[in-house]
């Protein structure tokens, strides 16, 4: 249940053209504290309740806990949220041995572009798309709680 994940900006639209799935997600915190966030998510047909500790030290490993919900259920829940829904496309890329997912952001975080890698360990080696740009990992601004408060657009 723990997560190890990194985060970098994304330089260019080329993922676009590697991309194998795309899905449109709205998101929304019951609880946009670091120390545990709540958030819902709806992501096509389905719905989705995470919750997520506060990170590490190098801010690449937190606790996670997500469960599956009927979308009906997400969908009602998104309603109960602190105001700042996220909205996205994600993008799948498969790079070597991994796939990188690729957030391109709408409403008060249009412009913002980023990828996200799950890893097995901290330390684990992966290959760096051309495309893939600044690491953003242990920058607590561009975490998605931090973003549904404080817009991109208004940075």
């Amino acid at each position: 249940m723990i997560e190890i994940e990194r985060k970098f900006l994304v330089t260019s639209f080329e993922f676009k053209n590697e991309a194998y799935a795309k899905k449109s997600i709205i998101q929304g915190y019951l609880s946009s504290n670091p120390e545990r966030m709540v958030r819902i998510r709806t992501n096509g047909k389905d719905g989705f309740i995470t919750i997520k500790g506060k990170g590490n030290k190098s801010g690449m490993s937190r606790f996670e806990w997500e469960k599956m919900i009927p979308l009906e259920e997400a969908t009602a829940l998104l309603k109960l949220c602190e105001e700042g829904a996220i909205e996205k496309i994600r993008y799948e890329v498969k790079v070597g041995d991994h796939v990188y997912e690729v957030d391109e952001f709408f409403g008060e975080n249009e412009g913002l572009v980023m990828a996200e890698i799950e890893l097995e360990s901290e330390d684990e080696v992966f290959k760096k798309p051309s495309w893939l740009g600044k690491e953003v990992t242990n920058d607590e601004k561009y975490y998605n709680a931090y973003l549904s408060n404080n817009p991109f657009t208004k940075w």
